[in-house]
């Protein structure tokens, strides 16, 4: 298999942009019409992640090992979709048609014995993953909603108890979808350590053009039931490695997750000291501070900055979250959240600082793992 060619082929492919993802999905909904419906109504979100996706595998084509994981993660979590091992073949039917026309001369037999390698190769690798996956777990869990309290304009969190035991760590993710919005699904972090009654805790924010979002904050009520995928993500835990005290930064509802670490920490014993900083644009955003205050209250370890940026009538701390943060680094392990614009700002200005990159911990933002909240 050339592998430079696959990855200079697809480059070729990818400068058409938009008109890639549309063709493919045309080709496949057309040779498949029976697969329409395992899709969402809008397809407009569904397209970045096919490109976003393909771009990944192939720019890693000659680094196996690396993009393995991805491959299983993705197979596991396509079973909620109905995803079985029958639909690989027609997906690639039409991802090599969808190179042929994009490539036009340039496509030769031997390009096309390369690309089916290639494909064969990632469609065997999730749907090994998909079928190891389904021995021990479900293709989703169900969840009934038993709270759905409204904090300020925009901004919901909801409670919601899972049919049977729900393996996941704090600081972990899940994609949840709910009947409002058939077919679509959308990750969110949960906002809790496990807990004996098997509940979870959403922190939801309205954002513009989020449908899922948009329903779960104004539309969800209490007995109503949600989908909840297997959890993922490694990178905002808190492993045995990570000792010593934490500082952590929170933007928004990415303050999910650290409140999550925060019970954590709790249960297995305060040997470190905590210090988070929770940033929002004004008063109204600080949609947790009373439940944080009484967490610090409880827990003397527990420091608790709430810091607004954009609200001139606001008393407490005011400025950018990172620069409050950074005035009481001590060479503590940073783990940040917020929304991608946030993270990004924070992590560059965590490393301009100094602070060595192997001690920030971030949540990285890809198609294949998007959020709305």
């Amino acid at each position: 298999m050339d592998t430079q060619a696959l990855k200079d082929s697809w480059h070729l492919v990818s400068r058409s942009g938009d008109q890639v993802p549309l063709y493919f999905y045309s080709v496949l909904f057309l040779m498949n019409p029976d697969v329409r419906d395992m899709f969402p109504v809008s397809m407009a979100r569904q397209r970045d992640k096919l490109v976003a996706a393909l771009g990944k595998v192939i720019s890693n084509v000659d680094r196996i090992e690396e993009v393995v994981p991805v491959l299983q993660q993705l197979g596991r979590d396509h079973r909620k979709f109905a995803v079985t091992a029958t639909h690989y073949p027609a997906v690639g039917q039409a991802l090599l048609a969808t190179l042929e026309h994009f490539l036009g001369d340039r496509w030769t037999p031997q390009l096309a014995h390369d690309w089916t390698q290639a494909y064969n190769l990632v469609a065997q690798v999730m749907v090994e993953a998909a079928n190891d996956a389904s021995k021990t777990s479900p293709p989703w869990w169900e969840a009934e909603i038993v709270s759905h309290d409204m904090r300020t304009l925009g901004i919901a969190v909801i409670r919601a108890r899972l049919n049977y035991q729900y393996p996941f760590r704090p600081g972990q993710s899940a994609s949840i979808s709910y009947a409002m919005r058939p077919r679509i699904w959308r990750f969110y972090s949960f906002a809790n350590a496990p807990r004996q009654d098997n509940t979870i805790d959403l922190h939801v924010r309205m954002v513009d053009g989020g449908v899922l979002s948009s329903a779960l904050v104004m539309g969800a009520r209490r007995g109503d039931m949600l989908r909840v995928g297997a959890a993922v993500g490694e990178r905002l835990t808190l492993p045995p490695d990570v000792q010593g005290d934490l500082l952590m930064i929170a933007g928004g509802t990415g303050l999910a997750p650290l409140k999550a670490l925060v019970e954590q920490i709790a249960y297995e014993g305060p040997t470190r000291r905590v210090d988070l900083v929770v940033g929002a644009r004004n008063s109204r955003e600080l949609y947790d501070y009373e439940a944080l205050a009484k967490m610090a209250a409880e827990h003397p370890w527990l420091n608790v900055v709430p810091v607004v940026s954009h609200d001139p009538f606001y008393r407490g701390t005011r400025g950018y979250a990172v620069d409050v943060a950074l005035q009481g680094w001590r060479g503590q392990h940073v783990y940040v959240c917020g929304s991608e614009e946030m993270a990004q700002a924070t992590v560059g200005r965590l490393l301009d600082a100094g602070v060595p990159t192997e001690q920030i911990h971030f949540d990285e933002f890809t198609s294949d793992k998007g959020r709305e909240s």
